[in-house]
């Protein structure tokens, strides 16, 4: 039997001595490995959890790098105030303009007309009085 030993072989009943029994208390030996086995385990969860909050992380400056700021949007709203003012000085300009070209088209209409009418009134007029004063 130390021959076997020294061999590397056991004998069956070496082996079953080997393997506690039920409800028998763990050796050392095997405390230790189900601590390594459960730091290993812990640092392998470790490392998935730091990769999976890296893409979080990744994934909300990516957001964030989307989203506007409430100074930014303050900035925006201004700026659209200050252009919507420009556009309404300008159309009030505009329609000032508009109103001075209709009052001197209706002002030319009336120099035109009453060039024209003008000396027709007043062939007219000489032609009355000249019919009055002839007879």
């Amino acid at each position: 039997m130390i021959k076997d030993v020294a061999r590397g072989h056991r004998s069956p009943k070496e082996h079953a001595v080997s393997i506690p029994p039920p409800g028998a208390e763990p050796t050392l030996w095997e405390l230790h490995r189900a601590v390594v086995q459960l730091r290993e385990d812990q640092r392998d969860d470790l490392a998935q959890l730091r990769d999976d909050l890296r893409s979080d992380i990744a994934a909300l400056a990516n957001r964030l790098n989307q989203v506007v700021t409430v100074d930014v949007y303050r900035a925006d709203q201004r700026n659209l105030t200050l252009r919507i003012d420009t556009l309404e000085r300008e159309l009030e300009t505009v329609r000032a303009e508009r109103d001075q070209d209709r009052e001197q088209a209706s002002t030319n209409r009336r120099l035109i007309i009453s060039a024209f009418i003008a000396p027709v009134l007043l062939t007219v007029l000489q032609l009355l009085l000249a019919a009055r004063g002839s007879p």
